[in-house]
């Protein structure tokens, strides 16, 4: 089986499944990742920092987010960027990985990266950029998930020990799918890529 690194159906089985804290409702089986998405960043209340502080020490919230940058939308990135660095501090504590959306901030990321303790793996998911991009983040050791939309260059620029695959909320595509076209842009059998991402996400995910 392959396990969806980042999905936003909360039908999924073999998946983590992202959900906001005040929507967290575990289901039995199922793996989650809690967060407050930047786009919500406008939005962010005392009693949704505190679902997010009780929903994360959940025994199957595997990860933190998603979090993270988005220079498009939400709320300044000043506030986003305190918003995050809640985020950051919850997954040093509990050690758990941090899933990121990052949309035209990655100077911003690194930054934020460099002055973190390091403790756990930083994921960029939906990974649409292009090599250049890419490229720094992969040198400070993120790992890179790829969805339904992505950059074959950049895909092919990412080592295989750092590379995850997910849907994202795409409905209408299988992560089969998904492995499939990353498969093909790596130029490898999908079984050997189906088989090297999910040892990723199981290596890097605590067991529960």
């Amino acid at each position: 089986m392959i396990l969806d690194f980042h999905t936003h159906n909360q039908q999924a089985t073999e998946a983590i499944i992202s959900v906001m804290p005040q929507e967290f409702d575990p289901q039995q089986g199922k793996r989650y990742s809690v967060g407050i998405h930047p786009w919500r960043s406008q939005q962010v209340t005392p009693a949704m920092l505190d679902a997010l502080h009780t929903a994360v020490r959940h025994p199957q919230v595997a990860a933190i987010g998603e979090t993270g940058l988005d220079a498009l939308r939400g709320a300044p990135l000043p506030i986003q960027q305190s918003l995050f660095q809640e985020h950051i501090t919850l997954a040093e504590q509990l050690g758990k990985p941090l899933i990121i959306h990052m949309v035209r901030t990655s100077q911003q990321v690194l930054k934020a990266w460099r002055e973190s303790q390091r403790a756990v793996p930083w994921v960029i998911h939906g990974m649409r950029g292009n090599p250049r991009v890419a490229q720094p983040l992969i040198d400070a050791g993120f790992y890179l998930s790829f969805g339904p939309r992505f950059n074959p260059a950049t895909v092919a620029a990412t080592p295989l020990d750092r590379l995850l695959i997910e849907t994202d909320d795409n409905t209408a595509t299988a992560i089969h799918q998904v492995a499939q076209a990353i498969a093909q842009a790596r130029g490898i059998p999908t079984q050997h890529l189906i088989t090297t991402v999910t040892a990723n996400a199981h290596n890097l995910l605590p067991q529960p």
